[in-house]
């Protein structure tokens, strides 16, 4: 990788592990799922006038936009507002690497190697343990609305396979169009018009920013960054980079928010850590240790 691209992809690591102080900024002053439709409604509306629309079938952008966007944020906005660490929300959210690798052995017969069921096992140990410890810092309808969302996103990682080639630049902006009307009925439904009147009427800069932030920076940037540089390199050399997202939202969160995890969730982060190494390097390692005796 040439050091721009290495700087860009540093870049859209420290935009995503940011991103969960921002959605806890956020949430401050907009309930989750008037959140999830202003940031998504930003997101796609002017960017649609410029950009194409992706050359799909209108069922798989409405499945794409139903999952990675409406129900990955749906879960997570809720979660955080229902307490779950934004430092803890950005490590467990990235079980959804484990949760694609099942659905793909299932719906697309896909091998799952050794090294995978190890990372699994490994970082699902870890889960447990940062599940067993609600109530510090923690709740445990959280950190269950945190693994929904990573199963959603799970389920957008699989569409996205299915739908091949395509400039995700332009799935984003486009399957963005999807979860604004999902979101504001549910706002509608949970939070009242009454909620959503006074959250609008008394919206505050800092909520406005981070509304911006999600809608430009997380996703439309992030996201173009991110299809430059799969497009450019081989995704087992671009891939890695995502772990240090948990590394950034952690440290972030600790810094910012003043976030602190109990001794248990600390070994249970490094257990989920060593889980995702272990799925992304392990075969790798594996085949250079008995390459020499074969």
């Amino acid at each position: 990788m040439t050091p721009k691209d290495v700087f860009f992809a540093l870049l859209v690591i420290l935009v995503w592990g940011l991103n969960f102080v921002v959605i806890k900024v956020g949430l401050h002053g907009v309930p989750p799922m008037l959140l999830g439709a202003l940031r998504f409604t930003l997101a796609a509306i002017p960017a649609i006038f410029f950009i194409k629309r992706p050359n799909l079938p209108l069922r798989w952008l409405i499945a794409y936009g139903m999952t990675i966007s409406f129900g990955q944020f749906a879960f997570l906005f809720s979660a955080m507002s229902v307490g779950m660490p934004a430092g803890l929300a950005s490590l467990i959210l990235q079980s959804q690497a484990f949760f694609t690798l099942m659905f793909a052995a299932l719906v697309l017969g896909e091998r799952v190697r050794t090294s995978n069921i190890m990372g699994l096992v490994v970082a699902a140990a870890g889960l447990l343990l940062i599940g067993m410890q609600s109530g510090a810092g923690m709740t445990l309808a959280g950190f269950g609305l945190t693994i929904c969302a990573a199963v959603m996103w799970a389920m957008g990682n699989i569409i996205t396979k299915k739908v091949g080639q395509i400039n995700l630049v332009s799935l984003v902006v486009w399957g963005s169009l999807v979860p604004p009307l999902p979101f504001l009925a549910m706002s509608l439904l949970f939070e009242g018009p009454a909620q959503i009147e006074t959250s609008l009427r008394n919206i505050s800069l800092s909520s406005i920013m981070a509304i911006v932030y999600l809608a430009f920076i997380a996703t439309i940037l992030g996201y173009g960054l991110w299809s430059r540089l799969m497009s450019r390199y081989p995704a087992s050399q671009i891939a890695p980079f995502s772990m240090l997202v948990p590394v950034i939202g952690l440290s972030s969160s600790a810094l910012l928010l003043n976030e602190q995890l109990s001794q248990l969730q600390m070994l249970g982060a490094l257990l989920v850590m060593a889980g995702l190494l272990i799925n992304v390097f392990g075969g790798r390692v594996y085949g250079r240790l008995v390459a020499p005796q074969s």
